[in-house]
């Protein structure tokens, strides 16, 4: 597991056992996550996203508390995974970091409370799975617009493909403006109570 260069996230790369007859790996190991991120991940919902290529979908968000933690793999296909400081006060602020997830490597990436997500798809039928800490809330989810000039993420496509909600999503300034975004200092409070003692 590697940190990357926002708080709270981590890239995961597994080790791969194959053979003639094909691979085995452990995507997801809960013990080692936790001994790297301080807190077990609570499991309270699996998701699967299939996405053409050039589909861009984020930048996506949960309320803290109880926000909601995401350990993403690609099972198929290939995606650049995103994530997004959205917490108000984070050294990082604003800033993202870009990590492509495919099925050759099949890293992973972990993102705590608090961070936005997003992906582009680069391969038709690119299938993401995610493990998230809570489970979907309609009024406690929001989103970023994902080309943002403000966010100035390089999406790896010429015409990205986006879905109605993300394409009427507010701009990193709209957000701060209305009070959308995570505090980070509270955000920071809120993680370090799922702390293992």
């Amino acid at each position: 597991m590697r940190e990357l260069g926002i708080e709270g996230a981590w890239e995961i790369v597994p080790q791969l056992h194959g053979d003639p007859r094909g691979l085995f790996t452990e995507w997801y190991r809960f013990d080692h996550l936790a001994a790297e991120v301080g807190h077990p991940l609570r499991l309270a919902q699996a998701n699967l996203s299939v996405s053409a290529a050039g589909v861009v979908r984020g930048i996506h968000f949960a309320d803290v508390p109880p926000g909601q933690a995401k350990y993403v793999t690609c099972v198929r296909g290939a995606v650049l995974d995103v994530i997004v400081d959205l917490r108000v006060g984070s050294p990082t602020f604003g800033q993202w970091e870009g990590v492509q997830l495919d099925d050759t490597d099949r890293r992973a990436v972990y993102l705590s409370e608090g961070l936005g997500h997003g992906f582009c798809a680069l391969t038709d039928d690119a299938t993401l799975s995610y493990l998230c800490s809570e489970t979907y809330s309609p009024t406690g989810e929001h989103g970023i617009h994902p080309l943002d000039p403000d966010l100035a993420i390089e999406w790896p496509a010429s015409a990205p493909q986006l879905s109605g909600k993300d394409e009427s999503a507010p701009s990193l300034a709209e957000a701060i403006a209305t009070g959308l975004l995570p505090d980070y200092e509270q955000t920071k409070a809120f993680t370090a109570g799922l702390t293992v003692h």
